[in-house]
């Protein structure tokens, strides 16, 4: 499947800023099942100063400052990304959990993929005792990896109500989950703090959804903006990612934007500005789908 994509990020400040200082995660990068064709980074007003690079993620980064006087600040993405469809195994077939969770701990990869970066707890996303008890239920001994997290997967979905008015940015896993409600972030959070609770390495993952789901299928939640997901570590399998938000499988549907231990590592746009007026956001996103690939591409 091949996509075109549009975010454009609109921050509206009550009062004219002076200096800001940004740290932008808006761009995404090529990896495995997705390459990235075309794309382009658009910033109003111009930046005085402007660096790109790649943070230890692997996450396209751009450092950003403006010394000049501005009572808005807007970031638009477009890029063009083909995806390519992965042979998952079969969910009953992948190792059992603890074998997994063994193997996490005597892994000794230490790059940006290895487990071990994402076994512990991270800034947004403590290990809490109600939580792993909670995903301790999918995960009775000797179930298979990831057949107990499509079980947990599928609950937080059940159990869960989306609500765009429960939380904010920084609302804790803790809090969320006590209100059974929340986003696509909260909904992750939990989902990772559960696992790494058992001893299970999972990474917080932000990208988008497609816009406009297939005639006759339900219009999926977290379409309107970026979305979150969870990407749980299989062993030999590799890197598989779940949609608590959704109960399904990241798939065709789902677009990588970033990768790290939770929303603190991939926020789209971080910094500071000298002001201390208050500011409005808005947020569109546009995924459109291009075409279709053969089912034997």
């Amino acid at each position: 499947m091949r996509y075109s994509v549009r975010q454009t990020t609109h921050y509206a400040y009550d009062e004219a800023v002076p200096f800001s200082r940004h740290i932008i995660r808006m761009e995404p990068g090529s990896r495995a099942g997705q390459d990235v064709l075309a794309h382009r980074l658009m910033i109003e007003p111009s930046p005085n100063e402007r660096t790109e690079d790649r943070d230890f993620f692997g996450n396209r980064v751009t450092r950003i400052a403006i010394d000049s006087p501005h009572d808005r600040l807007s970031v638009t993405v477009e890029a063009d990304i083909l995806l390519q469809s992965a042979i998952l195994p079969a969910p009953h077939q992948t190792a059992a959990w603890e074998m997994i969770a063994s193997h996490a701990l005597t892994e000794p990869a230490i790059g940006a993929d290895a487990p071990g970066q994402y076994l512990f707890p991270s800034r947004m996303v403590p290990i809490d005792p109600a939580i792993t008890a909670y995903a301790t239920i999918s995960f009775p001994p000797g179930r298979p990896v990831l057949e107990a997290a499509c079980d947990l997967n599928q609950r937080i979905k059940a159990d869960f109500i989306y609500d765009t008015t429960a939380t904010a940015v920084d609302t804790d896993p803790a809090h969320a989950f006590a209100m059974r409600r929340g986003v696509c972030q909260d909904f992750a959070h939990i989902m990772i703090a559960g696992l790494r609770g058992l001893g299970l390495p999972a990474a917080y993952v932000s990208g988008w959804l497609r816009t406009v789901p297939p005639e006759g299928e339900m219009r999926l939640e977290g379409a309107d903006a970026t979305h979150a997901w969870v990407s749980v570590w299989c062993g030999r399998d590799g890197w598989i990612g779940l949609d608590p938000t959704n109960g399904i499988l990241a798939a065709m549907d789902h677009i990588v934007l970033a990768m790290g231990r939770d929303y603190a590592d991939v926020a789209p746009l971080d910094g500071i500005i000298w002001s201390g007026s208050g500011h409005s956001l808005h947020v569109a996103v546009d995924v459109v789908p291009i075409m279709e690939l053969p089912t034997d591409a």
